[in-house]
């Protein structure tokens, strides 16, 4: 996780890539704040849902639990 946001968390995909993970996209569960499940540093597993024609990636790790 690179930088927290209240819509969500931008996570590092590869150097000078990342992708926004929408605070829907966190968990199967409901959230209040980002910052209650995810802080700067963490390391987190995630599935590509959409790139963008801006070239913009989209993630889930909600998918990952269902």
């Amino acid at each position: 996780v690179k930088r927290i946001e209240k819509y969500g968390a931008f996570v590092g995909l590869l150097p000078g890539k990342d992708a926004l993970l929408h605070i829907s996209q966190i968990s199967k569960n409901r959230i209040e704040k980002v910052e209650d499940v995810l802080k700067i540093g963490d390391t987190i597993e995630v599935k590509i849902t959409e790139i963008d024609k801006q070239g913009r990636v989209n993630a889930s790790h909600r998918a990952l639990e269902e």
